[in-house]
């Protein structure tokens, strides 16, 4: 146990040494010019300008940056829509790979990986070609993570900016955030991936003879470019069905603890680049402190309820700790109980062990993660944009209790922002309950199951959590590959995604718009230690409020049922 507390304190000194710097980069790439890196990156990215046909000198409101946005990721859905029906006749196919089996399920990859949720209802390595991969989904990777933080950059503008209605260029904070940020970490991340000894080849398959004399076939592949943007782009989608429980995709211990570090440390300098934008780091310090409270709290209680295992299987008197069921021991309790913390934290899904077989209390904790919004660091852009509904709200309550106008940053929330922040709050929530209603009392939804009980509403619960959320990780006893679960959860995921980030470029176009007042002595202060508290306890209540009726039917009766020996 020693060895995993430390493990999580040199996971976190390591993560905020990385991100205090990269927020500072970041910080020039958006909000300055380094004249030294734009004479390195203009010309490469001034290509991709001529080549889209778009002038990235002009700023737009939030309506023409929403309207480029959506027509933008459609494009990209049909794109990757169209090439996964016609993989067959593509190049790099040396297992000659027909076409995606059905089109709902090309759909439902296409919108999947759009949306930066990348949930798989498909074995990577017996479904997709190597072009597939690499062209369709590894470059989605790069624009969805781009997408996401193009939206929490224009976020920033608005809430700094004043007496304007301009919040950016969608086409420029796409570009600059993809060739400036994630290509060269992604180049770093790959050449350490194959050192460490993930693959990366266009071979074909290899059949290998075992111990034992039988045949066993080898998938092969250009796996590490694409470990390096799922988990520095928060995707999560994996080369092979394992995802990063497999050894050719995560053979370390060292992997894996960069693994989890690539997940979290762009999110975390985003908030630290907030700090620096608004020339007050301690704003960006305070969101930080409370999305550091809320992670070690989660992490907590997964952790202690992996490590007590499960008291049945315990009177089976099985040799090995009843602890380490459906987990690598490769890695270890402490970093399967992070690794499930931080995927499910961040919108980014990947998993070093499954999910399905956590405690029912170790399983909620991710499951309420998702459901809060991922907003505990959450997903590249996407975990910043959705911490900022819960700042909005808790200083809307707070200027509610004390009667005055609440106010952030010198600008008043009025009732206008407001109702497009529970707009952005509003549309996830009912997503997740009322599709998961659906499917438990729909004979297709059921139909998908492979446990009854409270554990079978758990994976109903957990897959559109998942969808919603754009997470993509998933209790893996469900049958998602069917009509049903296919475009129900594509309609999930695209509520999950553009039911969040229109509303809150509507709140930046707002807020933009505002003038600065100077701060007053009823104002209140969103620098401290008491922000930061509240902040953590505004998302807990809400989180309650909204979801504990599902999961006291889920997670926490199978959590007691558990305890008193009875199973399903």
């Amino acid at each position: 146990m020693f060895s995993d507390m430390t493990l999580f304190v040199v996971f976190a000194v390591v993560l905020i040494a990385i991100a205090l710097p990269l927020g500072r980069y970041m910080t020039n790439v958006f909000f300055g010019e380094n004249k030294i890196v734009g004479k390195f990156f203009l010309p490469i990215e001034r290509i991709f300008y001529r080549l889209a046909g778009v002038n990235e000198k002009t700023e737009m409101n939030w309506r023409q940056y929403a309207t480029a946005l959506i027509l933008f990721n459609v494009f990209g859905a049909v794109f990757l829509f169209l090439i996964q029906l016609s993989q067959q006749a593509l190049p790099l196919n040396p297992q000659n790979f027909g076409s995606v089996e059905t089109w709902h399920l090309a759909l439902n990859t296409a919108i999947s990986f759009i949306t930066n949720t990348n949930w798989q209802a498909y074995g990577g390595e017996s479904t997709l070609s190597y072009f597939t991969q690499m062209t369709g989904l590894t470059v989605q990777n790069f624009l969805s993570a781009a997408t996401g933080c193009a939206v929490a950059v224009a976020f920033i503008r608005g809430l700094t900016r004043k007496s304007t209605h301009l919040i950016g260029n969608f086409w420029l904070d796409l570009v600059r955030f993809t060739v400036r940020v994630l290509l060269p970490i992604s180049i770093v991340l790959t050449l350490f991936f194959v050192q460490q000894g993930v693959i990366q080849n266009f071979d074909t398959y290899q059949t290998v003879q075992t111990l034992e004399g039988a045949e066993q076939t080898i998938a092969m592949g250009p796996v590490a470019s694409q470990e390096s943007i799922k988990m520095l782009g928060t995707n999560g989608g994996g080369f092979f069905n394992a995802n990063s429980a497999h050894p050719f995709e995560n053979p370390t211990p060292l992997t894996n603890f960069v693994q989890m570090l690539a997940i979290f440390i762009i999110p975390l300098a985003l908030v630290f680049m907030f700090g620096n934008v608004t020339k007050n780091k301690k704003q960006g310090y305070a969101i930080a402190g409370a999305m550091f409270l809320m992670f070690f709290i989660m992490l907590g209680v997964n952790y202690s309820s992996e490590i007590n295992g499960n008291p049945i299987i315990d009177q089976m008197n099985i040799s090995e700790p009843t602890s380490f069921e459906g987990k690598e021991v490769r890695f270890g309790m402490g970093s399967s109980s992070l690794f499930t913390t931080i995927t499910t934290a961040a919108s980014c899904g990947a998993v070093n062990n499954m999910h399905d077989s956590l405690t029912p209390l170790g399983g909620l904790v991710p499951l309420l993660q998702m459901m809060l919004g991922e907003i505990v660091f959450g997903g590249v852009g996407a975990g910043f944009y959705g911490i900022m509904v819960y700042v909005l709200i808790t200083v809307f309550i707070v200027g509610l209790m004390v009667g005055r106008t609440p106010e952030y940053l010198g600008k008043k929330i009025e009732a206008k922002e407001m109702k497009f922040v529970m707009l952005a709050l509003l549309i996830p929530s009912v997503t997740i309950l009322l599709f998961s209603a659906a499917a438990s009392v729909s004979d297709a939804g059921l139909a998908g199951l492979n446990n009854d009980g409270p554990h079978g509403l758990s994976e109903i619960l957990y897959a559109f959590t998942s969808g919603t959320a754009n997470n993509g990780s998933a209790f893996a006893g469900l049958t998602a590959n069917t009509v049903f679960y296919d475009l129900s959860l594509s309609v999930a995921m695209l509520l999950g995604r553009f039911g969040v980030i229109v509303p809150l470029l509507a709140v930046a176009g707002s807020m933009a718009e505002k003038k600065i007042a100077p701060s007053g002595l009823g104002t209140f202060e969103t620098t401290g230690f008491t922000f930061m508290i509240l902040l953590a306890g505004i998302v807990f209540i809400i989180g309650a409020l909204t979801f504990l009726p599902a999961l006291a039917l889920g997670p926490i009766v199978e959590q007691v049922l558990m305890i008193q020996g009875i199973t399903f």
